[in-house]
């Protein structure tokens, strides 16, 4: 009988250790360490979590970024907004998919992160601000290298860098690639696409709305296009509907910090003296605001960014 007691009472002690272990442990587990998983594996990520609601009100990770077979169905609203982009309609958008991916790798792109990953990436604009300011050994040191459109780097290494491993163009901007370069196709436009199959195949077209390369030095397997609907996305979750559609350069940043878990900014903005051109041309744009961009509310947006510590900006002065 004396036993049993004496099992009794300790089975109640073992009851009450347990639930006061618990909840001691329940309330006492935040005061010593970080509960927070690790989101990437940089001392800083770009996801890092923060009281800021302006960046998650804008930011989703669940639109498409880059164009595969599985996700070609773009939504109606996107359809009408992406068509009132081109000059001729007489091309159905779901004719060119079959041909597209039966060339190109069909695959999804960077799905791959995780506590472990640490993919550093540096975009790097055409501003002037680049001039004289060294930062070429800095951008080489990055995993991923964007740059836009012609940007030269050869005469301008110390300066702009070597590297690139994704270069964003589309048919009026196009230029040779290297074999380990990554070519990002912006489509504007449905005849964009059946440029970049002709460029690999037929080579018959060699005008859009103006003359263009029939034909480019490219890897085809290092092919991407971006998703029509990740363009509206950026233009009216990003920009507000601001011009008329967004720039290349912002398209890309957006792309970076959707794919990144660090993202550096190099060459976007005005140079010292406040004039906008770019490092290698010194065509100089009368007002940042003209065309069908709206550069001043896309470098807005990147300041922003900068204040709430999701990117770097270097300015190069």
């Amino acid at each position: 009988m004396k036993f049993q007691v004496r099992v009794t009472y300790l089975a109640i002690w073992m009851v009450f250790l347990l639930v006061f272990v618990r909840v001691d442990f329940r309330f006492g587990l935040g005061d010593f360490i970080d509960v927070n998983e690790q989101l990437c594996g940089c001392t800083s990520c770009i996801m890092d979590p923060q009281e800021d609601p302006w960046f998650m009100e804008r930011y989703d990770s669940q639109v498409p970024k880059l164009m595969n077979r599985a996700n070609s169905n773009i939504s109606t609203i996107t359809h009408n907004w992406w068509m009132k982009l081109q000059p001729s309609r007489s091309v159905n958008f779901s004719d060119v998919v079959e041909p597209l991916f039966s060339l190109f790798r069909d695959e999804e792109h960077y799905s791959d992160s995780g506590p472990d990953r640490c993919r550093t990436c540096a975009v790097v604009g055409n501003s002037a601000n680049l001039i004289r300011s060294h930062y070429g050994a800095m951008i080489d040191a990055h995993d991923f290298v964007f740059r836009m459109n012609r940007a030269p780097t050869k005469g301008y290494e110390k300066d702009v860098g070597l590297k690139t491993t994704h270069r964003a163009i589309y048919p009026e901007s196009a230029v040779d690639l290297d074999n380990s370069t990554h070519l990002v196709l912006l489509p504007f436009k449905v005849l964009d696409l059946q440029w970049l199959i002709s460029v690999f195949t037929t080579k018959n077209i060699t005008r859009t709305y103006t003359a263009v390369k029939a034909t480019i030095k490219a890897n085809k397997d290092k092919v991407m296009i971006i998703h029509p609907e990740f363009m509206r996305y950026v233009y009216e979750r990003w920009l507000m509907k601001n011009g008329k559609y967004p720039s290349t350069g912002f398209i890309m940043l957006m792309l970076a910090l959707h794919i990144c878990d660090q993202v550096n900014v190099f060459g976007f903005g005005a140079s010292a003296d406040g004039r906008w051109y770019h490092y290698f041309d010194h065509w100089h744009r009368q007002s940042v605001n003209a065309g069908v961009h709206r550069g001043g509310v896309e470098y807005d947006a990147i300041l922003k960014l900068v204040q709430q510590q999701r990117i770097k900006m270097f300015k190069g002065w």
